[in-house]
């Protein structure tokens, strides 16, 4: 052995070099500044309902008297919503877009879950080719089948009543892409054994799929609430008769009827949002949850 392999064997071994260290005062500048982004960007995001609330609970004196502008009324009051329930039949459509809501939601669900079960877990000749032309229709705006659409349901004899709403939105591409890549997360393995053990594939798709998909089924309930409650230019080319109007198309008449007076309108666009947002706050965690594991990031 050579004097320099000696020496090199004998001597210290260096440790290695740890990587610094941020300060205790970095860290909590950096917790600090985030904490500042994310309240400015809820404050934007709430604004346009806290004005809303104070819009809709002050006087409409206070709205037009030439008070001094305020953050929350001086004087609470309901004026603005007795005015819009004794000049239009809001519990009526509340009730109607309710029903329509609920329905499309369930049917549109339970197509979104099977067919996604479909093509997840189950090989047939033209699945995938199956799948992309039902993604395809996603780029299709609606006023470009409106008119095929309006023919099919005065056809079908349709024409004014809650089906015409309701069957043309009772399936969707988006639901069925969500569900698909939920499912193709289910290990193949629980789905085989279930089969082996001799369950068909509606007895699979209840008791070992269903179970693990709530966050899914979560987030495709409320999407689907959201839109078919929102829904505007269909239901008001469907629906011809005032009393089976949804709460959007009455917010048009209220407009037109109204015109500047702030506080009717805000309280009657109140009615129309707080349902959502409370079906929004309850289910939170679980439309995280699903979209997370769908693959949406």
């Amino acid at each position: 052995m050579s004097v320099d392999e000696r020496v090199a064997s004998t001597s210290p071994v260096a440790p290695p070099i740890a990587p610094p260290r941020r300060s205790a005062r970095s860290r909590r500048g950096g917790v600090v500044l985030r904490t500042i982004i994310v309240a400015v960007i809820g404050l934007a995001a709430v604004s346009p309902l806290y004005w809303m609330l104070a819009v809709a609970f002050s006087s409409r004196a206070e709205l037009l008297g030439g008070r001094e502008l305020r953050l929350w009324p001086r004087d609470v009051t309901l004026e603005n919503f007795e005015r819009v329930f004794s000049s239009f039949p809001v519990a009526t459509w509340f009730g109607n877009s309710v029903a329509i809501a609920v329905v499309v939601t369930l049917i549109s669900v339970t197509t979104s879950l099977l067919a996604g079960y479909a093509f997840a877990q189950l090989r047939f000749c033209g699945s995938t080719a199956l799948f992309f032309l039902a993604l395809a229709t996603l780029v299709l705006p609606v006023q470009v089948i409106m008119v095929s659409l309006f023919r099919i349901i005065t056809a079908t004899g349709l024409y004014g009543t809650y089906w015409a709403v309701i069957l043309p939105v009772s399936a969707s591409a988006f639901g069925l892409f969500l569900a698909r890549q939920f499912m193709l997360g289910i290990p193949r393995e629980l789905i085989e054994a279930a089969r082996l053990d001799g369950a068909g594939h509606l007895q699979t798709f209840t008791r070992v799929v269903l179970p693990l998909s709530k966050p899914l089924i979560a987030v495709l309930v409320f999407m689907s609430l959201l839109s078919s409650w929102n829904d505007f230019a269909w239901p008001l080319i469907a629906l011809r008769e005032n009393r089976l109007f949804t709460l959007p198309i009455g917010l048009l008449y209220l407009q037109g009827q109204f015109g500047s007076d702030y506080g009717a309108t805000m309280a009657y666009a109140l009615l129309n949002v707080v349902p959502i947002a409370i079906v929004f706050l309850v289910f939170q965690r679980y439309f995280v949850a699903g979209f997370a594991r769908s693959g949406i990031k």
